[in-house]
């Protein structure tokens, strides 16, 4: 379930369409259910608020909050954390009540408690009560309850979404609270206090939303009298509304997009136009809307930026062709058919061997990403190798027979071990010998990491339920792979000593 819905809007409310939600807070809440299915439960859970806001309506409509919220008691911190990230996804949607956090009184001191438990509860927590602190008697309930102390010491966290995070907590704590402005300017943090920390958030070094968010926590205590208008730390009156710069940004990249995906000459304009600085940000951003998880994901595939992005793996900037194929990569994980066929089409295969041999490290491997996620489901694996095959293991020999980094042939074994989990694409590699003789090879490397990425390829190619596989034992066995597999079932390394035990079992079968 969990793999179905990630990214797919369609997929998510198709599962809450049939019952799912219930079905899943019934185990979550079950004390007979493992915290390891809890946990699950809890992150598709998660992932089926990501989608449209009716989506959320459903969820809350099934009572999800005090569930969640009753999870939150369980001695597990990953049940814990998986808890308090879809908490954190409801009530940042618009449709979610914030009263629904402060129904029961025991929520905001447990929440205070929690803080301490890890970067990502501090990440969350602080999320939720940023979005749920909606005017004067929210501020004050979180603010009797140690808000204040609680959250400060997280603006020096080592990361930067807590950092973050904290930060806008104290922004809509301060607004218009001179009684929270007044106390933010005597808290001691690391023996500095607050204003200083928040002015050195203000400098041109960190991220804009930061700067932007530190000065609206400086506007608001001036505004409440806790800062004079002649400090030096007030010198310029922001009145930026940060969500809205967001929104505005993101429309304008999507803008690019669209405009590419219609217009060839406009599409060439983009990508020739436009200063490199502005596309490196620009397609960095697309890279992170482009994540599995992103609701961004559909609306920007819709307006064709697989093209767009197909244009930036060709520009001479380096930075540029990483970001334009990392976006492929990810636009690519558990992506259906169609749009990976459209990724194939729109890059082409030559431009594809180009990238493989590109002398930038980044590109390289993002490349082989990409085809990692392209070669991913088993549909998928023998429909593309069924029409690129012959290029694709072209390829895998060329860098596997090159001078190339671990990582590098690490993600090539990978690529290779997908195939090997085709139906019928396995049989490229079976009756590819240069390759098996490299599988082999790599199998008695002296990296480990090599050996267990040959060893996948080894494990696929003789899993005992598929068709095929006795034949497949054989030739593997008179190549000595048999004997290679009870060498390394003596391995000092215990993940290699279980694959290798785990591959011999097949055998034996």
């Amino acid at each position: 379930m969990k793999n179905a819905v990630i990214g797919n809007n369609k997929q998510k409310a198709n599962l809450i369409v049939l019952g799912a939600v219930p079905r899943l807070l019934y185990l979550l809440q079950q004390e007979a259910s493992s915290t390891e299915l809890k946990t699950e439960c809890a992150v598709v859970l998660g992932s089926l608020a990501m989608g449209t806001e009716n989506n959320v309506k459903s969820l809350l409509d099934c009572h999800i909050i005090p569930a969640l919220l009753q999870g939150l008691l369980s001695p597990d911190l990953k049940f814990i954390e998986a808890c308090l990230r879809c908490l954190r996804t409801i009530f940042t949607s618009p449709v979610t009540p914030e009263e629904l956090l402060y129904t029961d009184a025991t929520v905001i001191p447990h929440l205070m408690a929690l803080l301490s438990r890890s970067r990502y509860t501090q990440e969350y927590i602080c999320q939720i009560f940023s979005h749920c602190c909606k005017g004067p008697d929210h501020q004050t309930i979180l603010f009797n309850h140690g808000a204040v102390q609680n959250i400060a010491h997280l603006l020096t966290s080592p990361s930067y979404k807590v950092r973050m995070q904290a930060l806008k907590c104290f922004s809509v704590l301060a607004f218009e609270n001179p009684q929270v402005s007044m106390t933010l300017v005597n808290v001691l943090v690391d023996g500095e206090l607050l204003p200083q920390i928040f002015v050195k958030m203000l400098q041109r070094d960190k991220p804009i939303e930061m700067q932007l968010t530190s000065a609206k926590c400086l506007t608001y205590m001036c505004r409440a009298g806790a800062i004079r208008t002649d400090d030096s730390c007030i010198v310029l009156k922001l009145d930026h509304d940060l969500k809205h710069a967001h929104e505005l940004r993101q429309a304008a990249f999507k803008l690019y997009a669209s405009l590419g995906a219609n217009d060839e000459d406009i599409r060439k304009k983009v990508l020739q136009n436009a200063p490199d600085e502005i596309l490196v940000v620009a397609s960095s951003m697309l890279c992170n809307l482009l994540l599995e998880f992103s609701p961004s994901k559909e609306p920007i595939l819709e307006s064709g930026a697989v093209e767009l992005l197909c244009g930036l793996t060709q520009s001479e900037n380096p930075a540029l062709r990483v970001n334009g194929i990392w976006a492929l990569m990810n636009m690519a994980f558990q992506a259906e058919q169609k749009i990976k066929a459209d990724i194939l089409r729109s890059l082409s295969t030559e431009q594809l061997f180009r990238l493989l041999s590109d002398s930038d490290m980044n590109v390289l491997m993002k490349t082989l990403g990409l085809l990692r996620n392209l070669l991913s489901t088993r549909p998928h694996i023998d429909k593309i190798m069924s029409t690129h095959g012959k290029q694709i293991m072209q390829a895998v020999t060329l860098i596997l027979e090159g001078e190339h980094s671990m990582e590098v042939k690490e993600q090539t074994l990978c690529i290779l071990a997908n195939i090997a989990d085709g139906t019928t694409a396995k049989e490229l590699i079976m009756t590819n010998d240069d390759i098996l003789q490299k599988i082999k090879y790599y199998m008695g490397h002296s990296h480990v990491k090599l050996q267990l990425a040959a060893m996948f390829c080894i494990s696929n190619l003789i899993w005992n339920e598929e068709e095929g596989s006795q034949e497949r034992q054989d030739k593997l066995r008179d190549m000595g792979i048999v004997d290679i597999l009870h060498k390394l079932s003596q391995s000092t390394d215990s993940n290699l000593c279980d694959k290798a035990k785990t591959a011999l079992q097949q055998y034996l079968a």
